[in-house]
């Protein structure tokens, strides 16, 4: 595991890096400065790609899944995220329905934004969140992705998949630490509690990420996938007023559950439908 390590120790160096300048900057977050260091962020897994495969002298970016052969596993991909921000919502009611409310704030403020009724906004908020997923903020997605489901996944080639998506998922998790300590997805806990809940969510999310870039063939689509979750993750808030970060929303305790029922239909249709059981098997790429 000598290239996972080279790989781990160049990611978290360059985000760790990114976090002091951001420290010293003594700016606030969130603000421009900010957003434009956390963008520029999710570029350093594919820095840390081409580095590794550079100092293992093999043809750069070969081999992580960069493939445009689309199937139906791009679009069942896309589909999959707004589907788990509507059962976060679910999730949301269930965990603190006092504070879920039709009348919130934040909706009523997109509302005004926007000039619409409350569902006509959150109907254009999700289609826009799902064009901006598949196009802008894929680009981004796809600076991580190429490392997580790209050249990490190929390093867990011959490992169980659960195996490899709980690693993945605990690296991947970590690696956000430095912006989740300056209130990144959870503003209210910047502190380990933050980092530890982002390390949880980050399990389930890399098995269903792990699963369609092994049906799909192709890494582009958890990029896709990525960068959707990005786009709609304030949509699981606004139905809320005075919530809890670590309970509900995409990043809290509704979320994580929202995400682990999507991987267990992922699980049962994978086992008992497909009878691929990619979740049962060993990664082979």
């Amino acid at each position: 595991m000598k290239n996972l390590k080279l790989y781990t120790a160049i990611a978290y160096g360059l985000v760790w890096i990114m976090g002091l300048v951001f420290w010293l900057s003594g700016s606030e977050y969130p603000s421009p400065l900010s957003n434009t260091l956390a963008s520029i962020c999710m570029l350093f897994p594919l820095a840390a790609t081409v580095v590794c495969q550079a100092s293992a002298r093999q043809p750069l970016l070969r081999g992580i899944g960069i493939s445009w052969k689309v199937n139906r596993w791009w679009f069942i991909g896309w589909l999959t995220i707004p589907a788990a921000v509507l059962l976060t919502l679910l999730f949301n009611y269930w965990i603190d329905g006092n504070h879920f409310t039709t009348h919130s704030q934040a909706l009523q403020l997109l509302c005004d934004n926007l000039h619409l009724s409350p569902t006509a906004a959150v109907a254009v908020t999700l289609l826009s969140g799902m064009l901006a997923g598949a196009t802008i903020n894929a680009l981004f997605a796809f600076g991580e992705e190429s490392g997580w489901r790209g050249y990490m996944l190929t390093l867990f080639r011959g490992r169980p998949f659960l195996a490899a998506a709980v690693a993945t998922g605990l690296i991947w998790g970590l690696w956000h630490a430095p912006f989740i300590l300056m209130g990144h997805n959870y503003p209210q806990h910047p502190n380990l509690i933050g980092v530890l809940a982002m390390m949880l969510l980050c399990i389930p999310l890399s098995a269903i990420f792990q699963y369609f870039r092994l049906k799909s063939g192709s890494v582009i689509v958890p990029a896709i996938m990525h960068g959707t979750f990005n786009a709609l993750a304030g949509m699981t808030t606004l139905l809320m007023d005075d919530h809890n970060d670590l309970l509900v929303g995409s990043t809290g305790l509704a979320g994580f559950l929202a995400l682990l029922v999507v991987a267990a239909l992922l699980f049962l249709y994978d086992r008992y439908i497909t009878r691929d059981r990619l979740f049962s098997s060993r990664i082979d790429l």
